[in-house]
């Protein structure tokens, strides 16, 4: 995955899967950071997260503009920093994994709910080990999205890409 729209929903999608937010919440969090004029309802945020490459069907934009880009950056930073907690308990979870995943309860919910919503947004149907290793990856990034330098954090993987 080497496009910053699809980073973007898949963070967005790894933080869905792990505190179980929807759309309003992405809303709320836009207008506590005052970006309610670039993110105004759930039709603009699903628009903005149908950009991604990786989505299923043909009705969302194909461009994301830097200020929509950054908007959603905002967001998914703060969003994270709200869910820090959630983020840690379940990272901590992983580092001390010693077998499957699937062994412990936060993980298993997690990586369950964020293999459905894959598989309900995306076009092409990875193999299930693929999608666990990318939601795993996502879950450690959003540890370091869910810090105090987290815009930056996340705004410097998207050029990385």
């Amino acid at each position: 995955m080497a496009d910053p729209k699809a980073h973007l929903d898949l963070v967005l999608m790894a933080l869905e899967a792990l505190t179980g937010m929807g759309s309003e919440e992405m809303l709320s969090g836009a207008k506590s950071l005052n970006l309610q004029q670039i993110l105004t309802d759930r039709i603009v945020l699903w628009r903005l997260r149908q950009s991604s490459p990786l989505r299923r069907g043909k009705g969302g934009r194909k461009k994301l503009d830097i200020e929509e880009a950054l908007a959603l950056v905002k967001v998914s930073a703060y969003l994270a920093s709200k869910h820090h907690q959630v983020i840690r308990q379940a990272v901590d979870r992983l580092e001390q994994c010693h077998s499957s995943p699937h062994q412990e309860p936060i993980l298993a919910d997690y990586l369950d709910r964020f293999w459905q919503l894959y598989t309900d947004r995306m076009g092409d149907q990875p193999a299930p080990p693929r999608v666990e290793k990318l939601a795993l990856k996502l879950l450690v990034d959003l540890l370091f999205y869910s810090a105090k330098a987290g815009v930056k954090h996340l705004w410097l993987s998207l050029i990385e890409l």
